[in-house]
């Protein structure tokens, strides 16, 4: 019976990125499988060398080649423990079956552990640095509960899922949009582990009859134009944490509502005639837009401090050690700590009564723009891939319809 094993990047499940699945193919006679590895490569770093093998321009490369390896002798085995034990019922199925029994002693948190490793070295930092403790708490909770370090994918069923969402909301006080996260988290890495053929889909906790995943809605209020305004012409002490603070929410309002992250992380070589050119963090998405007259003016109050043109704007991220993502991370959150409580007080000073956060320039600008701006380009100044995601964020500021209505009712 003709058969065939090769491992290479399925192009034909190419994502948005152009990262394409690598997986093992396995064909026996008419019957094909596949066992997927769980990562992604571009086209470009791979190569068929050797039966197949990441090249070094993948900055994963050697951990990926090594999993490759090992798994392609994982399949061999199979495939010639099924040829000895009966030729005539060696199947594409029964290897792929035969390799995923021999790897069911990879536990959960074991391919929880090497998805953070591989977020880290992905240097996307925020995304670790948030998720990591959803895994220590779940990690945690199966201990005291069933007092094993380890939970195989099986064991973790709809039962112990609702247990720890109980915990979660009794226990620790959390709140439904991050037990949401959580879930997020936990369902991301059983998907993981399917993918590299550690769990069966068929014990999959998740979906319709299961745990579903629902985001509640959150409720968003932006400041109004007079609020701003107040904002803009309050009195404060020149360079001062609170006048510094002001500053930067202002900037972000300026932009659209550009996340403190990216606000903080602005640098000088970054304008350029007239126009402000960055790459988000959480997308990494290029943005050009024009440098509005009153953000110049503050950015010229942070001149003094300039000792190149890739020098920051602001001050915050220049103890950052370069390039090293967690410090730059880590910077950026205890800034807009700080930033948070200064804005407090600088509201109570304007006789606002709202909350202001980092996070309401945003809210604001939506709020502000309301029915003012098309939704095409409102989706071009959020950044948002898909206009149901702006048509869904600002459906949060618009009401002028809805209060139309309301007066057509009641008003007789």
């Amino acid at each position: 019976m003709a058969s065939s094993i090769k491992v290479f990047p399925l192009t034909f499940k190419k994502d948005e990125k152009g990262l394409c699945p690598l997986a093992f193919r396995i064909t026996i006679g008419r019957k094909v499988r596949y066992i997927y590895l769980g990562h992604k490569i571009k086209e470009k770093d791979w190569t068929d060398k050797d039966g197949g093998q990441v090249k070094s321009s993948h900055f994963n490369h050697a951990f990926i080649n090594a999993l490759i390896n090992n798994k392609r002798a994982e399949i061999n085995r199979a495939f010639l423990q099924g040829e000895l034990d009966d030729p005539l019922s060696s199947t594409s199925q029964a290897v792929k079956k035969s390799v995923q029994r021999k790897n069911r002693t990879v536990g959960f948190f074991e391919v929880a552990e090497q998805y953070f490793i591989d977020l880290d070295r992905a240097k996307k930092v925020n995304r670790a640095i948030s998720e990591r403790p959803r895994i220590k708490y779940l990690r945690e909770f199966v201990k005291r509960t069933t007092r094993e370090n380890e939970l195989m994918f099986h064991d973790l069923n709809e039962s112990i899922l609702r247990r720890f969402i109980t915990y979660l909301r009794g226990e620790r006080e959390v709140c439904d949009r991050t037990v949401t996260n959580y879930l997020i988290t936990i369902r991301t890495i059983y998907n993981r582990g399917i993918m590299e053929g550690y769990a069966d889909r068929k014990t999959y906790p998740f979906g319709k009859g299961k745990i579903q995943i629902r985001f509640s809605e959150s409720i968003k209020i932006g400041l109004t134009e007079a609020e701003v305004r107040k904002l803009e012409k309050v009195e404060l002490e020149m360079h001062s944490p609170k006048w510094h603070a002001r500053n930067v929410w202002l900037v972000s309002f300026y932009f659209a509502g550009i996340r403190i992250s990216d606000a903080l992380a602005l640098k000088w070589s970054d304008l350029k005639d007239g126009r402000l050119y960055y790459r988000m963090n959480k997308n990494q998405k290029i943005v050009s837009v024009k440098v509005p007259e009153k953000a110049d003016v503050i950015f010229m109050h942070y001149l003094d401090g300039k000792t190149s043109e890739d020098d920051y704007i602001f001050p915050e991220l220049k103890l950052a050690i370069k390039d090293d993502a967690q410090s730059i991370f880590r910077k950026s959150h205890t800034a807009a700590q700080k930033f948070n409580k200064y804005m407090k007080m600088v509201a109570a000073q304007c006789g606002i009564q709202k909350k202001i956060t980092t996070h309401i320039a945003r809210h604001t600008f939506g709020n502000i723009s309301g029915e003012k701006i098309s939704p095409i380009m409102l989706q071009k100044l959020y950044r948002h891939s898909d206009i149901r995601t702006t048509m869904g964020y600002q459906s949060n500021f618009i009401f002028k319809e809805a209060d139309e209505a309301l007066d057509l009712v009641i008003n007789f």
